[in-house]
């Protein structure tokens, strides 16, 4: 069946058609005042390209940034907490620790929900979900006024050990459903069911904030996608990797945070298993952003909690954390809208801080004035201005070098193109950093990998990026300038959920167990079973386990059976087994204790293998032009042929320096490597090797 995937970012909206075997793919200025505007001008592009009605089509997939940008931007809904009497303030007080030890003047992030608007009601759990103080319902109904008087949209309701017995959280839910219908209300104990009380509260306060928003949003693009004729399904991205009904987007919007970077991760993966790469590091570089994420055995790692909205954008401590699914990666403000300065230090700095989709970088021509990122890929002849985004922005190079000349050239008297060098070696390096500090954080080493590049940046620096790095291969896949929305495309439909129940494995319960794990697999198999009928589901299991005593848990991943008497010594070698694997040895003589149990059931995803078209090539290709461009190599500008990827079939090996043009992208070929076209239709960039000279005896 035909299917269209559609990722909202923060410079572009990119869409791809999958028809007929055929990859047909759009590129177009985000509209944020309206995205659904930018959304359905992509949409109705892409189909008049194909030649493609809305009534063939099958199935769309969306992701998108308007939660994420919701909660930076503090735009969300007037919003509401109540919580258990006496903890009124444990969202502000978050972790009290300091995140930036030498900083005097840290910046905490506030609270989404103001100290006014946080209200305390009667009523406690203990750790085991036992009532201590059953819920005072008047203080409940008392709050209508409050509602009132401050216009409140949506309420999230956080009471301590909800996540063991959530009885009181609905109990408020159908007290606040009679009194006030048209607020919308978040329960901890169903968005973060989890124990560790901050995150659970955090999380519930950020999917009441973003809800009503998002339901507005996500409902008036399926309207209006109907209204065009789309009669097919509607899933949404999440930021676990998986796909999800409209119903439970609108009820959870929380878990669309960074579902594009998402789709990337998921296209990566892909990649690794189709060219049997055990290690990978996937490099998705935007406008806004660039995100690094290491792919092993064809998985990339995932965590349960990331945070969105920093003081320190990049400085992990000083953002909100959210206790969702999640992908895991890291994110730096390296894309090609990021602006570029000088200090008052004299050092170049470059973002975090975007020219965004309005009014975009001076190259775009349309009011913005600063240098970025994209002005120094134009001025170093990387970028082809009369073919950028398929002709859907005309770039203008020389207010690209005015302002690169503004910005750096001049207060640091550097000429052209130096200054653009300049600021493209730092974005390079401030990358390569990036990646290097993840892969460590997480035991992990980054030489061996390939690199996987895609989004209409990640290919104008993924050369130099390999260099820095001592990587030797790099995949550019077919569409790389939508890389995330094709990644929409191969995402399997799928739903986590998890619970914290303590159990000590030396007195494990299977029954306990077991109907822990009959709960999920319910709760999961019936969101999945909206999106996929008659699908065959799978299942896949994790403990949340430590040594008891210890402050932070790992996650072991569990057999898919019914747990049986002695079970506690075969979870106890699985949790050891791990743990040996994360920290090189184990403890002996210690119990090992259960915190949260996750459960995800999933549909296979559709079998899809379309790839760009390729046209009539062959062995004596010739270059369309010869361009200048900078080689970092050289350092210097050189004259280097330029092709159209259309052209390049397999076999054909096009050598360094060189550029490779398409609608939504460049890849740049540096002296350091050639490049060739695989079966899949990706561009292969292959470290080429200094001839080896024989030693004289």
């Amino acid at each position: 069946m035909a299917r269209l995937a559609v990722d909202i970012g923060g410079t572009f909206t990119d869409v791809v058609l999958a028809i007929g075997g055929r990859q047909v793919t759009t590129k177009v200025l985000t509209t944020p005042a309206a995205p659904e505007d930018g959304v359905l001008a992509a949409i109705e592009k892409v189909l008049s390209e194909a030649g493609a009605v809305a009534s063939e089509i099958g199935l769309v997939v969306h992701g998108t940034t308007l939660a994420t940008n919701a909660l930076i931007e503090r735009k969300g809904a007037r919003t509401a907490l109540i919580v258990t009497e006496g903890f009124r303030d444990s969202v502000e007080m978050a972790y009290e620790n300091r995140f930036e030890q030498y900083d005097i003047g840290v910046d905490r992030p506030p609270p989404l929900v103001p100290r006014y608007l946080r209200w305390p009601v009667g009523e406690r759990m203990n750790g085991q979900g036992e009532v201590l103080r059953p819920l005072d319902e008047s203080m409940v109904e008392a709050l209508l006024p409050a509602i009132e008087e401050h216009r409140i949209e949506s309420i999230a309701v956080g009471f301590l050990h909800a996540y063991a017995n959530p009885v009181h959280e609905r109990r408020v839910a159908e007290i606040l459903g009679d009194l006030a219908t048209d607020i919308r209300v978040t329960l901890s104990s169903e968005v973060c069911p989890e124990i560790r009380e901050y995150e659970r509260q955090s999380t519930a306060c950020a999917n009441a904030y973003v809800q009503p928003l998002m339901a507005r949003y996500l409902t008036l693009l399926d309207r209006r996608l109907r209204d065009l004729g789309f009669a097919c399904p509607f899933y949404l991205m999440t930021s676990g990797g998986g796909l999800t009904t409209l119903e439970t987007a609108v009820r959870f919007p929380i878990r669309l945070v960074e579902s594009g970077p998402a789709g990337g991760a998921i296209l990566a993966g892909r990649i690794a298993a189709d060219h049997g790469l055990d290690k990978v590091l996937s490099f998705d570089m935007g406008g806004t952003t660039a995100k690094v994420c290491l792919i092993d055995d064809a998985q990339p790692l995932t965590s349960r909690t990331f945070e969105v909205a920093r003081a320190y954008r990049f400085l992990k401590g000083s953002g909100l954390p959210i206790r969702i699914p999640a992908i895991e990666m890291v994110e730096i403000g390296a894309g090609g809208g990021s602006i570029a300065r000088v200090d008052p230090m004299g050092r170049i700095t470059v973002g975090p801080d975007s020219a965004g989709a309005d009014p975009g970088p001076a190259c775009y021509g349309l009011g913005g004035d600063a240098a970025t990122v994209t002005d120094a890929d134009v001025a170093l002849g990387r970028i082809d201005a009369g073919t950028f985004t398929g002709g859907e922005v005309a770039l203008d190079p020389k207010r690209a070098f005015v302002a690169l000349k503004t910005a750096v050239g001049e207060p640091l008297e550097l000429k052209e193109p130096l200054d653009a060098f300049a600021v493209s070696e730092l974005v390079d390096e401030n990358m390569a950093n990036a990646a290097r500090v993840h892969a460590i954080e997480w035991g992990k080493g980054v030489a061996e990998r390939s690199l996987v590049a895609f989004g209409g940046a990640a290919p104008l620096h993924a050369a130099r990026l390999a260099e820095k790095l001592g990587l030797d291969t790099i995949i550019v896949p077919a569409g790389a300038g939508v890389g995330s929305a094709i990644g929409f495309l191969r995402a399997p439909i799928a739903y986590e959920v998890v619970q914290s129940r303590y159990l000590r494995l030396a007195e494990f319960d299977p029954d306990l167990a077991n109907r822990i794990h009959l709960e999920m697999v319910d709760e999961a198999r019936a969101i999945v079973r909206r999106a996929a009928p008659e699908a065959e589901l799978s299942e896949s299991r994790t403990a949340y386990m430590r040594y008891a005593g210890q402050g932070h848990e790992i996650a072991a991943a569990l057999p898919v059976r019914d747990f049986r008497k002695g079970d506690g010594a075969v979870l106890h070698r699985i949790f050891e087994d791990t743990y040996a694997h994360l920290y090189g040895r184990t403890i002996p003589g210690l119990d090992v204790e259960v915190l949260s149990w996750t459960l995800t059931v999933s549909a296979p995803a559709v079998d899809w293998e379309a790839v760009a078209e390729v046209a009539a090539g062959g062995p004596d290709l010739k270059p369309r032009r010869q361009r200048r461009m900078f080689d970092p190599v050289e350092e210097r500008s050189v004259e280097a042929p330029e092709y159209a990827r259309r052209d390049l079939v397999p076999g054909v090996t096009v050598e360094g320096p060189a550029s490779i043009v398409e609608e939504q992208t460049t890849t740049v070929v540096s002296s350091s490597f050639d490049a060739a076209v695989d079966g899949f239709g990706h561009i292969i960039l292959t470290r080429r090797r200094p001839e080896r000279k024989e030693s004289t005896p």
